[in-house]
């Protein structure tokens, strides 16, 4: 069958800003190093980059089978990410919203979100990204321990994060977000519960906790084979997100999703549109879009990603990586497990057949046994023997926290090597 695709036009854009004072040893994202002094307008390179970035958004239009009737939506989640977008200077980032509300509009309740690093934003920086419409921060912290932030190539210092959150505060910022990573080379399970506890007393309102992923492109790469010292070992990691899920969680943070918690009302609206796999733009060099079960990257390299955009004359979504039934269906499946909340079952059936939902169960059978894999609204036996049509709307299917999150990949790959 033909799955059900989601015919409306995105209502939620993602810009990339590449530049970075150097690049992290984990970091395998497509950035430009442009140094301690470079930013805003003192920078030709980012000056350069934010025309070239208007031009490509200036030039977009939908894919030419996508139907003329369905109206353009206003934006309604707006993300900057890096790189290190808060080397933008105010007017700049203003001139890449203005040029993205000529072109779709932003909803009234968009939520407006920018990655800053501390140490590389002031007081007027932040107030003016405020005023021009920022209402989300994410402060890329990553660890408060001296010795981790130097090993990770970090420029920033515990102090900056202490002063980060300050000038935040003192911006009437509320929402905003702290990043952390567990799993470092010779990270301890003191010193990541250290972190955690440091990030819980500065009472952000989300918190990202990420556990490296060691890329061969990276420097840590170069230095480090997955599973070896210095690195934590596979159980030592496993303590790690058992712990920030204890500690958060006693905290009131709820862990909607697998690397990210939040106080109620306010998980991460633009990060959810990914996860529920619905369309979005991405502008920028490297960025991905998703339209019509389609997907659209940009060049990852500078002049690459100029030549691309010079090159254009219409429309920026015609070279599509195709997606199959099958290529669709494990991108929901794989995302949708990413959520606490997990998938229904009636809109897995109406997209993909209730044959398919049928097989995706009995392939997780074995792991709902071990308590991975849980069912809510409906019992377990029953969902073969139910049509379509008398699933409890209230149905759905989700991995268990922590340890369904944990042993996730199993999971997965054991569902897509049967549907496979």
């Amino acid at each position: 069958m033909t799955p059900t695709l989601d015919r409306d036009r995105p209502k939620a854009a993602y810009l990339h800003i590449p530049f970075c004072r150097r690049r992290c040893y984990y970091c395998d994202f497509p950035v430009s190093v442009v140094g301690d002094q470079a930013r805003g307008e003192n920078s030709g390179a980012i000056a350069q980059y934010v025309e070239m970035l208007c031009q490509e958004i200036e030039l977009a239009v939908e894919l030419t089978a996508l139907d003329k009737a369905v109206p353009i939506q206003p934006l309604e989640t707006i993300f900057f990410g890096g790189g290190t977008p808060s080397l933008l200077s105010v007017a700049q980032l203003d001139r890449i919203l203005q040029t993205l509300e000529h072109k779709f509009g932003i909803a009234a309740n968009a939520e407006i979100s920018i990655e800053i690093d501390p140490g590389t934003f002031d007081l007027p920086q932040i107030q003016g990204y405020r005023a021009a419409g920022v209402n989300r921060v994410s402060l890329g912290v990553q660890a408060f321990q001296p010795e981790l932030l130097a090993l990770c190539g970090r420029t920033h210092s515990v102090a900056d994060v202490y002063a980060a959150v300050e000038l935040i505060h003192q911006a009437q910022m509320v929402n905003f977000s702290l990043d952390l990573i567990s799993g470092l080379p010779h990270q301890t399970l003191d010193q990541w519960q250290a972190s955690i506890e440091a990030a819980i007393a500065l009472a952000p309102k989300h918190l990202s906790c990420y556990d490296l992923i060691v890329e061969p492109v990276t420097a840590f790469g170069r230095q480090y084979q997955p599973g070896d010292q210095p690195l934590p070992s596979d159980t030592s990691a496993a303590e790690m997100y058992r712990l920030a899920q204890q500690l958060l969680s006693a905290a009131g943070y709820e862990h909607y999703e697998v690397s990210n918690y939040a106080q109620p009302g306010f998980q991460c609206r633009h990060n959810r549109v990914y996860w529920k796999n619905q369309p979005f733009y991405g502008f920028g060099m490297g960025a991905a879009s998703y339209l019509q079960g389609q997907r659209f990257t940009r060049p990852r390299k500078t002049r690459e990603y100029y030549e691309w955009v010079k090159a254009q004359k219409s429309n920026l979504f015609s070279s599509p990586s195709t997606s199959s039934f099958q290529d669709l269906l494990l991108d929901t499946l794989m995302l949708g497990f990413r959520l606490a909340e997990g998938l229904s079952l009636v809109e897995l059936a109406q997209q993909f057949g209730k044959p398919s939902l049928d097989k995706i169960c009995h392939s997780l059978q074995s792991h709902c046994a071990q308590g991975w894999v849980e069912v809510g609204g409906v019992e377990w036996e029953a969902i073969a023997q139910l049509p379509l049509e008398a699933l409890p709307p209230e149905a759905r299917i989700k991995l268990s926290d922590p340890e369904g999150f944990l042993f996730s990949n199993q999971v997965l790959a054991d569902l897509f090597a049967e549907l496979e």
